[in-house]
């Protein structure tokens, strides 16, 4: 064979561009890695984008199955809308002597003639098609006709010393169905990569991979989402935000509402995140939603992520107050995406919100709510930890983050169902306050880490006109225990002809 590695050839490409990525490149070439993974994980579909990687690049490819018969695998890459042109495929069966009842050996044990006579099969169809990547599916198979974990690891290393004469990039799958804990091939192998599938109470599974091993080389540690799609897998690499940085001017951001901007002591700050927290009806998504008027008025584009509310609602709700999301979606000024949390990974919402950074030039992102958010996730601490680096990331490619939580409950005690206040560089305080027999709304800015603000509490109202915002009022008692209470006269209120 003449497959031996070119000097500074480059790295094999899986053909999976987020899976490269964690990879931080690909697979080194004429190694041996290990894919491994329960059934259903993907590694079938994983190892044809392997191998038609190379095929797209002129190198032979062979995929040699013990556990599927050929029609099936041409089966799964069609349902991917693919063909496996340029892809040897090796269908490796029992010779006919090993499956006639008429003819099994009593003296030698069939599994000893089944694993030397497939040894030898694999290795004949290598020198026939000469490959500069191999799949072989699966390992599974080749540990049962060994019986044994010394056996095993033999013929193993037997066939990575096979390959390393042969300059072929070999990619072994494993589907851990016997002796899961067995890590021979872990050792043997130059890589390992584990595809694992989680199944929550509610919702579609989740599915994600981790390289465990990588002789000699930087990868991606961690785990990081997948899904499989028709046309393969789509692969989230775990955001670090330190490794993104932007040049930019951390310009103020106003609304266009005068006392919301008076209240915020100028706007918001470009480049740093603001949370909009209060109960259920206060006005949180339309105070986030003025921000993304203004932004589009001065000629920029926003992205709205909802992750509580129907579009139909929202547009037709917003269009009431003077706000048409429908016409500055069409238009391409607004991207807006109804998030089902149900079905959406961490690390596919932040790929999503990624793309429209880094591919579309938006600098002003509103995710609506964190509630929303909370129930993608199953642990509410790595939920703050990936809030964290996501809003770490945003705010270093100039981006200004609106994020809304609704808290528990109406009036008295209210907590969040996370928090994450220490995590926004503003944040905006809703409330609801009983005054003259009604119950209205009130707002406050309890931190902001840029610049002054108001320390004043102002009456806010939703009517016909939008947001109004309201003078400072002075006569409160009880905001920060959660119940504001009016003790005034009326005067100040919006509204009060007396005022």
């Amino acid at each position: 064979m003449n497959n031996m590695r070119l000097a500074g050839e480059a790295d094999a490409s899986m053909g999976i561009p987020g899976l490269d990525d964690i990879l931080i490149g690909g697979l080194a070439r004429d190694r041996v890695y290990l894919l491994e993974g329960s059934p259903g994980t993907g590694k079938t579909t994983a190892a044809m984008s392997f191998l038609r990687a190379g095929a797209a690049l002129g190198e032979t490819a062979l995929y040699i199955t013990l556990s599927e018969t050929e029609e099936e695998l041409r089966d799964t890459a069609h349902s991917h809308g693919w063909n496996l042109d340029g892809v040897e495929v090796f269908e490796l069966v029992p010779p006919e002597s090993l499956l006639d009842e008429q003819q099994q050996q009593s003296l030698l044990y069939s599994s000893d003639l089944e694993l030397g006579e497939t040894t030898r099969m694999i290795f004949e169809a290598v020198e026939r098609v000469q490959p500069r990547r191999v799949v072989i599916d699966s390992l599974s198979e080749i540990r049962l006709l060994a019986q044994s974990s010394l056996r095993y690891r033999r013929q193993v290393l037997a066939l990575k010393h096979y390959f390393a004469k042969h300059g072929a990039t070999v990619l072994m799958l494993d589907d851990l169905t016997t002796e899961s804990l067995d890590k021979t091939v872990h050792s043997v192998a130059h890589g390992v990569i584990r595809l694992e599938e989680l199944a929550p109470e509610y919702g579609a599974e989740r599915r994600r991979v981790r390289v465990i091993k990588y002789r000699g080389r930087k990868f991606r540690g961690g785990f990081h989402d997948f899904m499989i799609r028709t046309g393969g897998l789509e692969v989230y690499p775990r955001l670090v935000s330190a490794e993104h940085k932007t040049d930019f001017k951390r310009t103020p951001m106003t609304s266009g509402v005068a006392g919301l901007d008076a209240v915020l002591g100028g706007g918001i700050e470009r480049g740093s995140s603001c949370l909009i927290l209060g109960p259920a009806g206060t006005g949180k998504s339309l105070v986030a939603l003025y921000f993304i008027l203004s932004a589009i008025q001065r000629g920029e584009k926003a992205a709205l992520f909802a992750f509580d509310e129907e579009l139909g609602l929202l547009f037709a709700r917003t269009k009431a107050f003077g706000i048409d999301l429908e016409a500055m979606r069409d238009s391409g000024d607004l991207i807006v995406q109804q998030v089902d949390a149900a079905e959406l990974s961490p690390g596919e919402f932040t790929a999503n919100v990624r793309e429209c950074v880094d591919a579309k030039g938006i600098k002003t992102v509103v995710i609506d709510s964190l509630n929303g958010y909370q129930a993608a996730m199953p642990e509410e601490n790595f939920l703050v930890l990936h809030i964290h680096e996501l809003l770490q990331y945003l705010n270093r490619q100039g981006a200004t983050t609106f994020l809304t939580v609704a808290q528990h409950g109406l009036v008295g005690d209210m907590k969040a169902p996370v928090d994450v206040t220490y995590l926004a560089d503003t944040v905006i305080l809703l409330r609801y306050f009983e005054a003259t027999g009604e119950v209205r709304r009130a707002m406050s800015v309890i931190k902001k880490r840029s610049g002054q603000h108001e320390k004043t509490i102002r009456e806010f109202e939703i009517g016909d006109e939008g947001l109004t915002v309201g003078d400072p009022l002075v006569d409160f008692h009880g905001v920060l225990r959660g119940v504001p209470n009016f003790v005034g006269k009326g005067s100040g209120l919006m509204g009060d002809p007396s005022a």
